[in-house]
């Protein structure tokens, strides 16, 4: 008879276990979806939303420094207008939904409901939603109308958020306006969501945009770290990481200086050697540095000129260099955006009241509130 030892070795050997946690496994992920009205209604909360998207992705970091952030967007409207809705997937590449969101016009709704149950669908099944257990799935639904209910293809919002809480999905609803017959299902919705209801004004209130002493020269770093990039990949894909190095140059001064505080959060929780200037793939820097790619691996078309001009042991020191101007930058950068942090503390203490209901500020406190749950 085989002793308990003998039997526990051929355990391993037919189910082979792994003992050491996966990447995925040890770093939490937080993914966020907004289910967005852009009906002509909805233009002051949209160009706030604009403003103010950098924050919201600052204060998922505030709550849960070792996360992986990844968000989506789900705009909607009605049938008969340019679109029903336009999906935009969930990505770690923060930047492009950033982009995505400048595009996005308030237009049409010619008449009060519109089509929520189909953009709440798509978000709840239709976004890649990671699996697994250590992850916080949250979505905003954000709209001042109620769903149309007649539209017979449409699986109606009850249904979706049953789906929504099979798949660990949590539900908010952020109501701009006081129209009762939106509030009646926004509430609904919220508690099948096992969400919050959250009330703004129709315009998104009054979002407080605070300058500080720090944001010319952060906005210089970041332009100086841009520099260092080494745009990589399909010549789509080159040209993509291109326009995100302009996107601080062209951002309003404190939209920049958001963007860029979040950047140097996000380079501050990332593991050794990753210091990234721009999200989502692209750059040789931050790849080769952070070791998921090898120099030797890419293609000599997928390098830029300036790298294919060169030899390859001159390669690897132009991505040194640039790594190593990359790093003092952004510990330079890293204390001014404690001190501007600190700075927008203290001016938020003597911020009036009535703003505490602006969209941005509501959703920074849900979500502060759910990643901690």
């Amino acid at each position: 008879m085989l002793r308990y030892s003998a039997l526990l070795a051929l355990a391993f050997l037919v189910f082979p276990v792994s003992l050491s946690p996966s990447p995925a496994a040890a770093r939490p992920i937080v993914e966020v979806a907004f289910v967005l009205d852009t009906t002509g209604s909805m233009g002051g909360l949209i160009e706030g939303a604009k403003r103010k998207i950098w924050s919201i992705a600052t204060s998922i970091i505030d709550a849960n420094p070792d996360a992986e952030i990844r968000m989506g967007l789900v705009a909607y409207r009605d049938i008969g207008d340019d679109y029903v809705t336009k999906k935009f997937d969930l990505t770690s590449d923060i930047q492009d939904i950033y982009a995505n969101l400048l595009e996005l016009k308030a237009r049409g709704g010619g008449d009060w409901p519109e089509s929520v149950n189909e953009a709440l669908h798509a978000a709840v099944d239709k976004l890649s939603w990671s699996r697994g257990g250590d992850i916080c799935r949250i979505v905003f639904v954000v709209g001042d109308a109620p769903p149309h209910m007649d539209y017979a293809q449409d699986m109606k919002y009850p249904q979706v958020l049953a789906l929504a809480k099979q798949k660990d999905i949590l539900v908010n609803a952020v109501q701009a306006g006081g129209a009762r017959d939106t509030e009646r299902v926004w509430r609904e919705i919220a508690q099948l969501g096992n969400g919050r209801y959250i009330p703004i004004p129709q315009d998104g209130g009054k979002i407080v945009v605070i300058e500080t002493p720090y944001d010319i020269e952060i906005i210089e770093l970041q332009g100086r770290i841009n520099g260092t990039v080494i745009p990589y990949g399909p010549q789509s894909r080159q040209s993509r990481i291109e326009d995100k190095t302009r996107q601080v140059a062209a951002a309003p001064r404190t939209a920049a200086s958001e963007m860029a505080s979040y950047l140097n959060k996000r380079t501050a929780t990332a593991s050794a050697g990753a210091i990234e200037a721009v999200t989502g793939e692209g750059d040789l820097v931050a790849d080769v540095s952070a070791g998921r790619q090898k120099l030797s691996s890419v293609k000599e078309d997928e390098l830029p000129d300036t790298l294919r001009r060169l030899a390859p042991a001159q390669r690897q020191q132009t991505i040194d260099k640039n790594m190593s101007e990359r790093k003092a930058l952004t510990d330079r950068m890293g204390e001014l955006v404690k001190k501007r942090d600190q700075y927008v503390l203290e001016q938020r203490k003597t911020t009036p009241q009535r703003t505490a209901d602006s969209f941005d500020r509501a959703v920074e406190e849900t979500l502060r509130a759910q990643v901690k749950r």
